[in-house]
């Protein structure tokens, strides 16, 4: 790993969107041409991708430059696992193609890389901006007062699930030890088609070593952008299938049981949630039971585990 970043975007059909983010790129980038590699993962778009790729290839003709075209659209999450899969940085970036980062970022990032290097984990505090009203509301996903590590990743982690997730599995906002995020992958090897595995990724690279939450904010979170919030089933399926699944991963590699158990019951306790429950009962009755049942058999399986002394679990 001769280069200290890898800034990996995955895209699909969105040329003007990646383009932007390519001209900010091209002005955050001079300095640290050798320090740093781009990756461009192309989700098979039928749009003008291609020629976006070919006018800036020359642009970044200083730095490496590496483009990737899939043969078929593989989905969101296997996309962006392609991205870290391909990085050859100590640290990978995953960069949404129409997320708004400030000229500043890059120079933070890499600066605190080199001022703490054995860091497995960095998240770049945010502001929320609703895209439907254009109104911030949300000043910043993550409270840290500090930029300092926290040495015990694991708490921070808890910490930061239980208070923001999603502003755990906002992309844009990561930054992995690409030797750890690559062994959360085989890890967890059908990660991909859960839409929240990312904060397992996170999980298990804290669980390895030092946080990092910044006390500013570097980036904008455009909210409900996201064709997948346009999906009826979405809601339903991360209540009751992605994020529970998440928690029982976390169980498994040393996470607190009782703050797993508690993630994973919440959704049985919630009004709001019986309430989308009824909802999807109502409106897809077989999906809804398929999907509550195995997530009573999940509930059972993690209360099984967490009985279990930590030795044990991790055989198991």
């Amino acid at each position: 790993m001769n280069k200290l970043l890898t800034i990996a975007i995955p895209t699909y059909n969105r040329a003007t969107l990646l383009e932007q983010q390519l001209s900010w790129l091209a002005k955050s980038l001079p300095g640290f041409e050798s320090e740093c590699e781009i990756i461009i993962s192309d989700n098979c778009s039928t749009d003008n991708t291609q020629e976006i790729i070919n006018k800036w290839q020359s642009i970044f003709s200083k730095t490496t430059f590496k483009y990737y075209r899939n043969q078929e659209n593989i989905g969101l999450m296997p996309n962006i696992a392609a991205c870290i899969q391909a990085a050859s940085g100590k640290y990978v970036w995953t960069v949404g193609d129409d997320d708004p980062i400030q000229d500043n970022a890059l120079t933070f990032l890499l600066r605190t890389i080199k001022q703490n290097p054995e860091t497995a984990l960095i998240f770049l505090n945010c502001y929320g901006r609703d895209k439907l009203t254009n109104e911030i509301t949300v000043q910043r996903w993550f409270n840290s007062d500090s930029d300092a590590p926290m040495t015990n990743g694991k708490a921070a982690l808890q910490r930061y699930l239980k208070e923001s997730f999603g502003g755990v599995i906002f992309m844009t906002a990561t930054v992995y030890q690409t030797v750890l995020v690559k062994r959360a992958l085989h890890q967890w090897q059908s990660a991909c088609k859960n839409l929240a595995s990312q904060a397992y990724w996170t999980g298990f690279c804290a669980v390895h070593g030092s946080v990092i939450v910044t006390k500013n904010n570097y980036l904008e979170c455009t909210m409900h952008a996201s064709y997948l919030e346009q999906d009826p089933k979405w809601s339903f399926m991360m209540r009751y299938v992605y994020i529970p699944e998440v928690y029982a991963k976390l169980l498994e590699i040393g996470y607190s049981k009782t703050f797993c158990l508690q993630m994973i019951l919440q959704n049985i306790v919630t009004k709001s949630d019986w309430i989308i429950f009824l909802g999807a009962l109502r409106r897809w009755p077989g999906l809804a039971m398929n999907i509550i049942i195995s997530y009573l058999v999940l509930i059972i399986t993690s209360i099984r585990k967490s009985l279990l002394p930590r030795k044990a679990l991790k055989v198991s």
